[in-house]
């Protein structure tokens, strides 16, 4: 036997479970709830597919070469020294 699946629950233990979560929240809760989960788990994959987007659009940019910019004068273009004349 796969101990793997050793612990899963079987039919009977599903049906004992859903029995207790009607009597733990009522027949008017249970559809509240399934909307609840429902969009929590479409905001999940909403934020997920945001980030899958944001890291392929990050990758491709990084791709491109970076531009090479002149480095910057810092001393300012001055007129020739003047010469005095004796």
């Amino acid at each position: 036997m796969n101990t793997i699946f050793a612990w899963a629950p079987g039919g009977g233990q599903i049906i004992l479970i859903l029995i207790i979560v009607l009597i733990m929240f009522g027949a008017k809760k249970i559809p509240e709830l399934a909307k609840g989960l429902g969009s929590g788990i479409k905001e999940f994959k909403k934020a997920t597919k945001e980030v899958t987007d944001e890291i392929s659009n990050a990758d491709t940019a990084s791709t491109t070469p970076p531009q090479k910019t002149p480095p910057a004068n810092t001393t300012a273009q001055s007129s020739p020294p003047e010469t005095k004349v004796l």
